[in-house]
């Protein structure tokens, strides 16, 4: 039987499926999150749901957290009622979230002060791979505390790359996700113009699938962006989040990343027209022409 007692903070589409997968396999557990209502099920499942981060860190020994961005990090880390304000002295805890490097230096300072060590362990993959187990982990920190949570990546993820020091793990992430987004906003852009230019959709459409840039990420939201179907998988304004944290943390290294700014924008832009709430392939939606009134577009 597993005993490492483990908390959980954050249980939005991906954290909600990693608790799932914890459960599963027998860890015991605490979970927080700044909606009670969206823990309700793992309550009646008889988890316990602690009140504040602080309260649910209690006791134990790998501390995981998987928020929105730096500011709702920095509001489930810090303060009086913040977990590590509660964290046992020697436990492991452990970043998931995409955030900036700059905040990932300040919080492992931070937990460093409370006596627990961080690993920043982001993640690649969807909800529905957060719900299989098939997440990849991509960790920065010690070879001692990865050991130490090893077990518990293993049921929620098919691999483990421990990349170096603090930081490695967000910094390859946000890497990760800038490539991921100049693809996503560069599909929107060669849908929009197959759609708009009289073309058999279907077929333009195979030709890009189906050859040079058929990544298997064009692949499925070409599908997702011609349904169209946003139900979602990686919100919208998420991987706007994440372009701007890779344009900040690509200057500090030197970098100018112009194909990131283009396709920040095309984000920024989805976000404003109020697509912010839905799968990221809604990105293509302002690019398109008005729907009528039975809910499609002109374009075919």
């Amino acid at each position: 039987m597993l005993t490492t007692r483990i908390a959980f903070l954050g249980l939005g589409i991906m954290g909600g499926g990693m608790v799932r997968r914890l459960r599963g396999a027998g860890f015991p557990l605490a979970v927080y999150n700044r909606s009670r209502q969206r823990a309700a099920d793992l309550e009646a499942s008889g988890i316990h749901v602690a009140d504040s981060p602080r309260a649910a860190v209690a006791g134990a020994e790998i501390v995981f957290s998987m928020v929105a961005d730096d500011a709702a990090s920095r509001a489930i880390w810090s303060g009086a009622e913040g977990a590590l304000a509660g964290v046992d002295p020697g436990a492991v805890v452990v970043e998931c979230s995409t955030l900036s490097v700059a905040w990932v230096y300040e919080l492992a300072l931070a937990a460093a002060a409370a006596g627990a060590e961080l690993l920043d362990a982001p993640v690649t993959g969807s909800k529905v791979a957060a719900a299989a187990g098939e997440l990849n982990f991509l960790v920065g920190g010690k070879d001692t505390a990865l050991a130490r949570i090893r077990p518990a990546l293993a049921v929620m993820g098919r691999s483990v790359t421990h990349l170096g020091p603090t930081g490695s793990g967000a910094r390859v992430k946000l890497i990760n996700n800038f490539v991921c987004g100049v693809q996503v906003a560069t599909l929107a852009e060669a849908l929009a113009w197959i759609e708009s230019s009289g073309l058999d959709r279907t077929k333009a459409l195979a030709v890009l699938t189906e050859g040079a840039p058929g990544s298997p990420l064009v692949k499925v939201l070409a599908k997702r962006m011609t349904a169209p179907d946003y139900d979602p998988n990686f919100l919208l304004r998420l991987m706007a989040k994440d372009l701007a944290y890779a344009l900040g943390e690509a200057g500090a290294h030197g970098q100018t990343l112009l194909t990131a700014t283009a396709a920040l924008a095309r984000f920024q832009t989805a976000v404003a027209a109020g697509y912010g709430e839905q799968d990221m392939s809604a990105v293509i939606e302002p690019l398109r022409p008005p729907r009528s009134p039975s809910g499609h577009s002109s374009a075919g």
